[in-house]
């Protein structure tokens, strides 16, 4: 593949989406801002840059896989932001779940410089970032969306287009967690019923995802639910309550309750307090064991 970009954000999801761009033939500059993660790369054939903006080149595609708004934001304002780098033409990508609020933000100031954003955020674990098969969200721009649907393809097995307006896709991203998150909740509420009168978690949660919840979310979430199995943490559990909390403040700006969401968030807190920030979102079904005093 015949394209140069840049690829900011090395972390458990962005290492391996930037390996399989390399993997595809993508000539590709790096960073993160903790350097040793891109030495990886760098033996893959990948120019490692200092400096985020050092990632972009006038005119050129830049990947963003970062943790939250503020980082994202970080990278692309100010005089040495890659929205000035990128400048005429240039294509900023951004795979974060942010705000999309935020989202619109950073079109806006791209489109200042004479270049585009994409608001790209994905469905998947890294394990499923590693295998190519992320669901990737999409919309902004018809034109730059084209450009870079063969960088998309390169890392994920799908990809659904929600059209021109740059918060869109964040927006189907945030409704797809928030429906992780339900249905954690109440598979910790369902488990846990059935463990407390006898009948074992592990067995009622294969019987539905092979049946009424055929799945991956009931399937592999439905495991370490059942199990008690937060550890290793595929989605740690602060970014989860950062998804919800930006759920939460879309439905809200919309004038949309969501009690449910409510719920969650409040699980995902009291999980911090109980020091659970290492394991993984799906943690917050150890709260419904709290609450019926299991141990």
């Amino acid at each position: 593949m015949a394209i140069e970009a840049g690829f900011i954000g090395l972390g458990a999801m962005g290492l391996p989406m930037a390996t399989n761009l390399i993997a595809a033939g993508v000539t590709l500059t790096v960073h993160n801002r903790t350097a040793a993660k891109a030495e990886a790369l760098r033996e893959k054939g990948a120019i490692v840059a200092a400096r985020p903006a050092d990632a972009a080149r006038p005119g050129g595609i830049v990947v963003t896989m970062l943790a939250d708004d503020a980082a994202v934001e970080s990278v692309v304002a100010g005089p040495d932001g890659i929205a000035a780098r990128l400048g005429a033409d240039g294509v900023h990508v951004s795979m974060s779940t942010i705000a999309p609020a935020t989202a619109r933000r950073l079109a806006r100031l791209h489109q200042e410089h004479g270049g585009a954003y994409i608001a790209a955020p994905v469905f998947g674990r890294p394990d499923n970032a590693a295998a190519r098969q992320l669901v990737v969200c999409l919309s902004g721009p018809a034109a730059p969306k084209e450009r870079v649907r063969p960088l998309l393809d390169a890392m994920g097995r799908a990809v659904f287009d929600y059209g021109d307006e740059p918060g869109a896709a964040n927006v189907a991203k945030l409704t797809g967690n928030f429906l992780i998150a339900a249905a954690l909740e109440a598979m910790a509420e369902a488990f846990t019923m059935a463990e407390r009168n006898g009948v074992a978690r592990t067995q009622v949660a294969e019987m539905l995802g092979k049946t009424l919840f055929a799945c991956p979310i009931y399937q592999r979430y439905g495991e370490m639910v059942a199990n008690k199995r937060h550890t290793p943490a595929g989605f740690a559990l602060p970014l989860g309550l950062k998804d919800v909390e930006l759920a939460l403040k879309t439905g809200g700006d919309a004038r949309v309750p969501m009690p449910i969401a409510s719920i969650v968030r409040d699980r995902l807190i009291a999980a911090l307090a109980h020091g659970r920030a290492a394991m993984d979102w799906s943690a917050l079904a150890l709260g419904v064991l709290d609450d019926a005093g299991i141990e």
